[in-house]
């Protein structure tokens, strides 16, 4: 048996429930159950974990060791395989020898022209970035700040594209070269992004913690626009670790408190490019929001929720947007209006292929989709050509 299977099972004979009783209270399967007690898996699914964690009346991670991630694809690895022997280069040996070496400005226009892949299209990205990487490393002392932000860019773009241990390695060294506190806290945020999606519930919220203290105004209403945004999103990552390891309470609190900055700010903000790819404000908190329904099982408190945010005006990101079409397609799913959450899915990949390809949790929907449906449609075909589901 592992050691996590120990601890489920201590856990669940403590709370004086069978296997049956845990699985029919939690909605994981009682084969799921027995075989992380008997040591048949290793570990399961954050998702899972958290479902018994709930029932058992215990934080997520006194159950969780770990995650059954399915990793990065062999197709991922080969498309970046240019920024990674980039980023594992040892210092010194990225020299560029030409007649025209880099200038500061120059980088920066390229960084600039190139910020729009960010929006999903990692193809592109991956050709790109081993050029800027270079460049930007040649650059002297005046493009410290610069080279920060391009690792920034990097680990979040290795982060989605689910390669964690080499996007920590960027983010770690975009932390040393960090010029400022909004700037050292916007590599915390991909950081905290990073545990996140790597099932590190406790680092996560230590983390944001932390950082949410640091970067805490001391007056409001004296705080800029930037501070404000910095401050708010450390409070986000505080709810989403909480919500995830069973701690409503905790997670309650960090959203009324990043709700607070967010009506500071009286609407979205978008800061500059060069300070983050995140906007923030009252919008971004309700997607948020509805994101910790989702975590918690409340299909039908998403649905209210997707219907009150607002359109038009400044919008949060294309990332933070697709994630809650998702929360709403999985609502839909759950509460049985699977052509919706189809349509849903399909407007998502028509939009952004890309990025739809490496969220496991679309793949999550699709799969509930098909168990419910008697018809696999071409629609549902499409989509789950996409994700990967064999149907």
């Amino acid at each position: 048996m592992s050691e996590a299977g120990e601890r489920l099972k201590t856990a669940r004979k403590w709370r004086g429930l069978t296997q049956a009783e845990l699985a029919d209270e939690s909605g994981v399967g009682v084969t799921v159950i027995r075989h992380l007690e008997q040591g048949v898996r290793a570990t399961a699914r954050m998702e899972t974990w958290r479902k018994l964690a709930h029932t058992l009346q215990i934080p997520t991670m006194r159950l969780a060791e770990g995650t059954d991630d399915p990793g990065v694809t062999e197709g991922t690895v080969e498309t970046w395989t240019a920024v990674r022997e980039v980023l594992n280069s040892p210092p010194g040996t990225l020299a560029i020898e030409s007649d025209e070496p880099p200038t500061l400005d120059g980088v920066r226009a390229v960084v600039g022209e190139s910020l729009p892949y960010f929006k999903g299209q990692f193809g592109a990205l991956a050709r790109v970035l081993p050029g800027i990487l270079r460049d930007v490393n040649a650059l002297g002392d005046e493009g410290q700040a610069l080279r920060a932000r391009v690792l920034q860019l990097s680990g979040w773009a290795l982060t989605m594209t689910r390669q964690f241990d080499l996007a920590e390695d960027a983010l770690d060294r975009s932390m040393d070269l960090a010029t400022d506190r909004i700037q050292a806290a916007e590599t915390i945020n991909n950081l905290t992004w990073l545990y996140l999606r790597r099932g590190e519930l406790d680092r996560a919220r230590n983390t944001a913690v932390k950082w949410a203290d640091e970067t805490e105004p001391t007056k409001l209403r004296r705080a800029t626009p930037d501070e404000l945004s910095a401050w708010g999103w450390m409070l986000l990552r505080v709810s989403a670790a909480c919500i995830r390891d069973n701690r409503p309470g905790e997670a309650s609190a960090a959203m009324k408190w990043a709700r607070v900055a967010g009506d500071a700010l009286g609407a979205e903000y978008q800061p500059s490019p060069f300070v983050t790819l995140r906007t923030f404000g009252p919008t971004t908190v309700m997607l948020k929001t509805a994101e910790n329904a989702a975590v918690t099982g409340h299909p039908k408190e998403v649905l209210r929720l997707a219907r009150r945010v607002p359109k038009g005006g400044v919008r949060p990101t294309t990332n933070n947007l697709n994630r809650h079409q998702l929360d709403v397609a999985d609502a839909q799913a759950k509460t049985g209006d699977y052509t919706g959450s189809v349509a849903r899915l399909l407007k998502i990949r028509r939009r952004c292929p890309e990025w739809l390809a490496h969220q496991r949790y679309a793949g999550d929907v699709v799969s509930r989709i098909a168990e419910k449906r008697r018809l696999i449609t071409p629609e549902l075909r499409e989509v789950a050509s996409v994700v990967r589901v064999n149907l």
